[in-house]
């Protein structure tokens, strides 16, 4: 059962220049913070009606237990092997971070979940996907919600413009399953190890929390039609498989 899906249709002159696809994790307070970026630099792109972004599912941690119902932070310290107090603080250098860019994080409030869930939800979502994403990372990161909760994942669905019953019927059925595990293999094969990573046209790409003025640049030159496989921009703050860079 579907509900709308990740892309919208287009033909003819309507066709986009640039199609940028983002591999992220709802559970990753970089992706978040790229996000605002990359969506600054996106706004002011003088193009911009000619791009299409896609969110690719990636999973940081898909071994959490689903409804574990545990504080990140003490989840960060285990596998850290820190105090909860020392993972606290490396949470608080992301929220303040985070804070220049619009950005709210309560850090003790997060409640670690397993994502794949949500990701099948965004890959229904259709044309209310960035506002479903965008109420996904405020859930998690400001409002303590518990993402693998299949009715606080419909009630942020609704929120974001969603049909509730067939929002809940997806989750209760296995739609978007195979799409959010052909995401996952897609990234594999490109080699994607952290997130967020942003790809323009497979050609350019863009590792982290990059500043705005570089995704802007990734915008520009994808336009163009930049030749060559190319990666933009330098070292930047995001999360790999073995941690989150916080």
């Amino acid at each position: 059962m579907s509900i709308e899906s990740n892309a919208s249709v287009q033909s003819g002159t309507d066709l986009p220049a640039v199609l940028i696809e983002v591999w992220s994790d709802i559970a990753c307070p970089w992706c978040y913070v790229g996000k605002r970026r990359f969506s600054a630099a996106l706004a002011e792109f003088p193009q911009r009606e000619r791009v299409s972004v896609v969110w690719r599912s990636y999973q940081l941690a898909p071994d959490t237990p689903v409804g574990a119902q545990r504080s990140q932070l003490e989840l960060v310290g285990e596998r850290r092997g820190v105090p909860v107090e020392e993972a606290r603080e490396l949470y608080q250098h992301v929220a303040r971070v985070a804070a220049e860019d619009g950005v709210t994080m309560d850090v003790d409030a997060i409640i670690a979940a397993n994502t794949f869930d949500a990701h099948r939800l965004l890959h229904l979502a259709g044309v209310h996907r960035d506002e479903l994403l965008e109420g996904l990372f405020r859930g998690y990161f400001t409002e303590g919600k518990a993402l693998d909760d299949r009715a606080v994942l419909v009630e942020i669905a609704a929120a974001a413009g969603l049909d509730p019953a067939k929002a809940a019927a997806a989750l209760d059925g296995d739609a978007g399953v195979d799409l959010v595990r052909a995401d996952i293999e897609t990234a594999r094969q490109l080699q994607v190890s952290g997130v967020p990573f942003f790809v323009a046209n497979r050609r350019l790409a863009v590792s982290g929390a990059q500043p705005k003025d570089v995704f802007a640049e990734l915008l520009r030159q994808a336009f163009e039609h930049a030749d060559g496989a190319a990666a933009l921009g330098g070292e930047a703050e995001g999360c790999t498989d073995d941690s989150c860079a916080v």
